[in-house]
């Protein structure tokens, strides 16, 4: 699954917006554009060069998830530090685990519908949040 394929997909989903900024593309639901429910970094910036992305070809995807999705795939805290280098592989997000954040460099194999799949769910949550703050108006 490459870079293009992944926002193909995610731009697919009801109501995404999209922006791109410092190297990231954002994914929000809705104008409001707050908080993205998925992003994909496809460059280091002067915020973050941690895993690498100047690599050619490489680059990572972060998908806001329940707190349950987020423990059953990282668990608690690591006792070991992390290698945020490595590709195909599920991880705590560097700057936002404590968000539910997870990441993903490069998903290949079982690994990319793994990923379609956590990113439908942070687009549902997303779009719960959306629905249920602009209901309050």
């Amino acid at each position: 699954m490459n870079q293009a394929e992944v926002a193909a997909f995610v731009s697919g989903l009801e109501n995404v917006q999209q922006t791109e900024n410092f190297g990231y593309t954002f994914f929000f639901i809705g104008e409001d554009q707050m908080v993205p429910f998925t992003t994909i970094a496809h460059t280091d910036n002067e915020y973050e060069t941690v895993s690498n992305l100047s690599r050619s070809g490489v680059f990572r995807i972060n998908i806001g998830v329940s707190r349950q999705t987020f423990n059953t795939l990282c668990g608690e805290s690591p006792a070991e530090p992390i290698d945020y280098t490595v590709l195909n592989t599920i991880l705590p997000h560097p700057d936002y685990a404590q968000q539910n954040f997870i990441c993903i460099l490069n998903p290949a194999g079982a690994n990319i519908e793994k990923t379609k799949e956590l990113i439908k769910e942070a687009h549902a949550l997303a779009l719960a949040r959306y629905q249920r703050k602009n209901k309050a108006k």
